[in-house]
């Protein structure tokens, strides 16, 4: 059965660039000289991770799903090497984040790099109240704090904290992705037995709408809605349903010989130009939009961007289409890394730029003399993030998740993988 899944070329560079535009959206907005129109850019970064989630939800029901609907393995297998393919990418991105957060306050490179540490954090609202007064949102936490936070990072419990985000802050999408991973064998075969899907994913659009609406309607967009928004799993989970649905209709539609022609690509890519613009226009009149543009009124071209990628044939070409699976790989370690990896190659620039010979002889002088960050420069940060990202994964992340799966499935059977099974598993090497 496995053998014969479609392969789905369009979804590994749909993942590629997921992976690239998240990294563009946390670091574009660093450059001054870009500010006034860089927002025109990164405003939807959002999109790129509601997306990814209910990708993941449709490669897993197209994978791991057989003809009748059912695991075509048990369950503590399955959530066994979801584990394993999560675990050594968000404990090795923590790990760097947090020996990166400990370098650069000591190194103190600018004001702002003084006051870094592992326990600084910054409160998650949605106001203006880090416009008013900026220190209200600055937070240092406390030893138990600290160590509490700790603990949910070590067990991947670090998205259900709705105050702040610690250490890596956008590991939490990892978080949320084990959460998903752990519900999918108990409700993915009934979703997927669904006959009437658009009413179904019509009825799922509306329930993640739910919370929003009532975060508009009866907060001050503070916290801790604003962060429960954001990324807690149980509000996150629609998206995840959604990419489900999405693969129960594309085989309905298969089957029933009903697949995109040429004028259909051609709506459906209007529909998602036509909703980024929009969405991008509602951005800039009043912070309610946010929640809802964040939680679920872009859920339908989020959805449709995927179906879209679904239609793009695969080429003849073997190499094209492993080097897009080494991309598409590459996708989580990108969200995984991007941060710490950000922080380590501007702050090099800025050393190399002012005079690094001090460095050897006295290194606070050498800091003293440095430069800035220029955006030239950039385009070679993201092709740096890009290589080191496949190399983890490729040397890295595979080889500890053998370790783990040979640790708790010693009996599993070793075979080797169908391409459809290795989309689903990011981090196994095309």
């Amino acid at each position: 059965m496995a053998s014969s899944k479609e392969r789905f070329i369009g979804l590994e560079w749909l993942r590629f660039f997921l992976g690239l535009y998240i990294v563009i959206f946390h670091t574009l907005h660093n450059y001054p000289s870009i500010r006034s129109w860089s927002g025109y850019v990164t405003d939807l970064g959002f999109f790129s991770t509601s997306t990814f989630f209910i990708l993941s939800g449709f490669l897993l029901a197209h994978v791991y799903l057989n003809d009748k609907h059912e695991m075509r393995e048990p369950a503590r297998s399955f959530m066994t090497k979801r584990f394993a393919n999560l675990y050594p990418i968000h404990i090795g991105s923590c790990l760097l984040a947090m020996a990166v957060s400990a370098g650069v306050g000591y190194l103190a490179l600018t004001a702002q790099d003084a006051g870094t540490s592992l326990r600084f954090v910054l409160y998650d609202v949605n106001n203006d109240t880090g416009i008013v007064n900026p220190e209200a949102l600055r937070h240092t936490m406390g030893d138990f704090e600290l160590w509490f936070n700790v603990v949910l990072n070590v067990f991947m419990l670090h998205a259900w904290n709705p105050y702040y985000l610690t250490f890596n802050p956008p590991s939490w999408s990892i978080s949320a992705l084990f959460f998903f991973y752990l519900t999918f064998p108990f409700i993915a075969p009934r979703l997927m037995k669904i006959k009437r899907t658009r009413l179904a994913i019509l009825l799922t659009n509306l329930v993640y709408l739910v919370p929003p609406l009532l975060v508009v309607a009866f907060t001050p967009y503070d916290m801790p809605e604003t962060g429960i928004l954001h990324r807690n799993p149980i509000i996150r989970l629609p998206e995840f349903i959604a990419g489900i649905l999405l693969c129960a209709f594309y085989m309905q539609q298969k089957n029933a010989g009903q697949l995109l022609k040429r004028q259909g690509k051609l709506a459906l890519a209007l529909y998602i130009a036509v909703c980024c613009l929009v969405a991008t226009w509602l951005l800039e009149h009043g912070r309610a939009w946010y929640y809802l543009l964040h939680n679920g009124l872009l859920l339908t071209a989020e959805m449709a961007l995927i179906y879209l990628c679904v239609h793009i044939p695969t080429p003849d070409s073997k190499r094209l289409t492993k080097f897009a699976g080494r991309l598409g790989g590459a996708s989580l370690p990108m969200f995984a890394l991007h941060v710490p990896l950000y922080v380590i190659f501007t702050r090099s620039e800025q050393i190399l730029k002012g005079e690094p010979s001090l460095c050897a002889d006295n290194l606070r002088l050498c800091l003293a003399a440095a430069g800035t960050s220029s955006i030239w420069l950039y385009p070679v940060y993201l092709l740096i993030t890009i290589i080191l990202c496949i190399l983890f994964q490729e040397q890295f992340v595979v080889r500890i998740r053998r370790w783990i799966l040979s640790w708790m499935l010693p009996t599993a059977p070793v075979r080797n993988k169908t391409h459809a099974e290795r989309m689903a598993d990011p981090q196994e090497p095309r």
